[in-house]
């Protein structure tokens, strides 16, 4: 696991990995990622499975502004 940059995931989602952000829906609809999944955090472990393809690379984010 490491530390990547805004402009360095933009770069992987041209390359197709998948973004996930793990805020609550109404702060994701504020603010996110372009292509970013919505998986808030207390859902993240029962949805994943079903959400995200597990033979392409994810990168996990969480922005908070406060």
């Amino acid at each position: 696991m490491r530390e990547v940059s805004r402009q360095e995931v933009q770069e992987l989602l041209e390359q197709g990995i998948q973004v996930v952000d793990v805020l609550p829906t109404e702060e994701f609809l504020e603010e996110h990622l372009p292509g970013a999944i919505n998986l808030p955090l207390r859902k993240i472990e029962t949805e994943a499975r079903r959400v995200l393809d597990p033979s392409r690379p994810v990168v996990v984010y969480c922005w908070d502004s406060a």
